[in-house]
């Protein structure tokens, strides 16, 4: 994927390499890299952490700003790009690509799962691209090719899988997906949307982790495809049901305005949290009958 992407890139006569896209390029490689360490020879969390958030500091040295922030509910907007509020962008550009990148890594659980989600967004981006308040051509080419790329891995990840993403792809999806969101205009909204199931799955994740007084980053099988394993679906069906509710936030974001946006915002993730919540309970169900059967009184 990393190598098709940048390869496609470098050939495509109709775009022009900026100071942004080659920082971009050059990121996507370094966190290609520091993947497949892990992947041959897991790497220790903070050493991951560090790549992250220095490939996240260098695109934005390299241009890949926030330059304002709407409020989705009044239309005002806060300027970032002088004083002081440089450093908060910078500190919202580390914060969403490391965020992203997690995300997209801890769903890598199933397959297909982390394919399918980013192909969805990428598209969601691509279409974004050409709507008349943004009217980015670049970012529409680059989503093209990031969506070839994509498709083709997803074609042979969808389970059976044949190939797998690893760290390496993972990271590599999002970093994508968290530049090409601030690229679009600044998006990040649309974006977040698009990415509920992996987010809301993120903050579940780590606030159980923390509740059981656990380090964040040790790995476990609470992630919700996880539990929903364990109900007893499928690896196809948890792939089909985060699709159908990833395309279904897609289309509603891609025709609503702000206010619209935090309504479904709101919305999606209170449908997720129940969906966690119920899931949970059902597990805790099976769980517990489990013991009465192996341990009868």
């Amino acid at each position: 994927m990393v190598g098709a992407f940048n390869l496609a890139i470098l050939l495509n006569k109709d775009l022009v390499i900026t100071p942004e896209l080659a920082g971009f390029m050059l990121a996507s490689v370094v966190l290609m890299l520091v993947g497949i360490r892990d992947d041959m020879r897991e790497l220790f969390w903070k050493t991951q952490l560090f790549f992250q958030m220095a490939m996240a500091f260098f695109v934005f040295i390299v241009g890949v700003r926030i330059y304002y922030i709407t409020n989705p509910f009044t239309g005002g907007v806060l300027n970032l790009n002088s004083g002081g509020m440089v450093i908060f962008s910078l500190a919202l550009v580390v914060f969403w690509v490391v965020f992203v990148i997690n995300a997209i890594n801890w769903i890598d659980g199933v397959d297909g799962l982390s394919g399918g989600i980013s192909l969805i967004s990428i598209g969601t981006i691509f279409l974004l691209s050409f709507k008349p308040e943004v009217n980015q051509p670049p970012v529409a080419i680059i989503s093209s090719i990031l969506f070839g790329a994509v498709l083709g891995f997803l074609i042979f990840n969808f389970n059976p899988a044949r190939i797998l993403a690893g760290t390496s792809g993972a990271m590599f999806l999002g970093l994508t997906l968290s530049i090409l969101a601030v690229f679009s205009g600044t998006k990040i909204a649309t974006a977040i949307l698009v990415l509920v199931i992996p987010s809301i799955d993120f903050i579940w994740v780590i606030g159980e982790r923390m509740r059981r007084k656990q380090s964040i980053f040790e790995a476990d099988n609470n992630h919700l495809h996880h539990k929903l394993l364990e109900i007893g679906w499928s690896q196809k069906k948890i792939a089909l049901y985060y699709y159908a509710i990833t395309m279904l936030i897609a289309l509603i974001a891609l025709n609503t305005k702000s206010i619209g946006k935090s309504v479904t915002l709101i919305a999606s993730v209170s449908i997720m949290l129940c969906v966690s919540f119920l899931t949970n309970r059902k597990l805790a169900q099976i769980r517990n009958n489990r013991k009465k059967t192996n341990f009868p009184e």
